[in-house]
């Protein structure tokens, strides 16, 4: 069964085209900085969002409409496989992602659970012989199902946490069966809503415990895929435990895990937290743990999760910017952890958002690529910081002074000359980049 009639094939066309299924800026064989521009962004196709989601909000039902809709239990799983696979040839993507209930119903059991998921990987791996479409990253769906409510590596149960074990390590067989990349931990309902019925401690630690026993079995059966921490700082928990790149990288530290993991980044979560994706793609970058992203964008004037599509230039420029100074995403992609907006609820939408989102990271890559070139931020930074060049700036940066040292040093000083950051200066250039692509 063919389920979208009305696209062949999505190809590039250029800026000028009038084609809505084409691309105007991402050209995948486009050579940007030595490499093709599918090489570099990876792109990735969320399962739950492009074949799950319906439209639902916490204020009114579904409103997309899906040619699979009438179809049931496994049946309508295996139609969404057929669906999916259609749909990662016409948009030519290198690579999709799942959560295990997003591709199987949930049978009564954890036992009855892995026999739906094995029936339909197995469906899966077929498809993927005749595909170039391959796994970026898969994980555990535990935060949908009522039982964990109260968390699943930081419940207050043990029933469920051991349920939650036997999810992941599901998880990992399914993952090195069909040659993940990656293997996801986002951490939906790891922490509280009150301290005043929670201790902290134990859940920090077994949920630890759980990712060590994770490392061990990935080990034991040869699954080889990188590890990834997905932070967001609130909901559906008040405070979760992964709060940030920064509140994350202390977890890791504290508990002898940094070796083992590194960080998938979406740009909505960051906001959640009070930051720009920049900021926490560069705190990742610099600690060695830039390892994936989820491309997305909040709106600013709500207050949660919205998992728009991407199309803010300003920031997909910026994240490439970071991602290229990071020597691209290795094992990681750029996944679009995002959904058509409850109106837009036809099934050709569905293209329509993908191309936006692939044109403005492409955008992003070629103005990021131009600028490194150019040495514009780097220029910046090095004169901005210049003086730590200086006899004295080098004891400072190497920690070869002392306090008395440095007293010594300023106790008559008058004045300082101190030069102006010229923010509004950098922008306006920044603007000049963008419109010259």
């Amino acid at each position: 069964m063919t389920y979208f009639k009305e696209v062949s094939k999505v190809k590039y066309e250029g800026r000028h085209s009038n084609n809505p299924y084409a691309f105007k800026f991402y050209n995948p064989e486009e050579q940007i900085g030595g490499k093709t521009m599918e090489e570099t962004l990876r792109y990735g196709i969320a399962y739950w969002h492009t074949f799950v989601a319906n439209g639902t909000d916490p204020f009114g039902a579904g409103t997309a409409t899906r040619p699979w809709d009438h179809l049931k239990g496994m049946d309508l799983a295996k139609a969404r496989v057929e669906a999916a696979f259609e749909f990662f040839e016409k948009i030519n993507a290198p690579f999709f992602c799942f959560h295990d209930v997003d591709v199987a119903p949930e049978g009564d059991t954890l036992r009855e659970s892995n026999k739906n998921l094995d029936e339909i990987v197995s469906m899966i791996k077929e498809y993927m012989k005749d595909s170039k479409t391959k796994l970026l990253w898969n994980t555990a769906n535990m935060f949908t199902n009522p039982r964990w409510t109260h968390g699943a590596g930081t419940t207050s149960h043990a029933d469920v946490y051991a349920y939650a074990a036997g999810k992941v390590k599901k998880g990992l067989e399914v993952g090195k069966e069909l040659g993940a990349e990656n293997y996801v931990f986002w951490g939906g309902r790891e922490g509280y809503e009150s301290l005043l019925n929670t201790n902290m401690k134990l859940e920090q630690q077994n949920l630890a415990h759980l990712y060590h026993m994770a490392i061990n079995y990935a080990k034991e059966i040869g699954f080889d895929a990188q590890f990834l921490i997905e932070p967001k700082p609130k909901e559906p928990t008040t405070h979760q435990y992964d709060f940030d790149v920064a509140t994350a990288t202390a977890f890791l530290y504290q508990y002898d895990l940094q070796d083992h993991f590194k960080f998938n980044i979406e740009a909505n979560h960051a906001t959640l937290a009070g930051h720009t994706f920049e900021h926490e793609l560069r705190v990742a970058r610099e600690s060695g743990m830039l390892g994936s992203v989820d491309a997305n964008q909040g709106d600013l004037l709500l207050g949660w999760d919205t998992d728009e599509f991407p199309t803010d230039l300003y920031t997909t420029t910026l994240a490439m910017y970071e991602i290229l100074k990071n020597g691209g995403l290795g094992r990681g992609g750029l996944n679009f952890d995002a959904k058509v907006r409850r109106g837009s609820f036809e099934t050709e939408d569905l293209f329509h958002a993908h191309i936006a989102g692939m044109d403005a990271f492409a955008i992003g890559l070629k103005v990021a690529q131009k600028m490194i070139d150019d040495n514009f931020f780097e220029g910046i930074v090095d004169e901005r910081y210049q003086t730590f060049k200086s006899d004295l700036g080098q004891k400072i940066v190497t920690g070869k002074s002392s306090l008395k040292e440095l007293e010594a040093h300023a106790i008559d000083l008058k004045d300082i000359n101190i030069r102006s950051g010229q923010v509004e200066k950098i922008k306006a250039k920044f603007n000049q980049y963008l419109l010259n692509i």
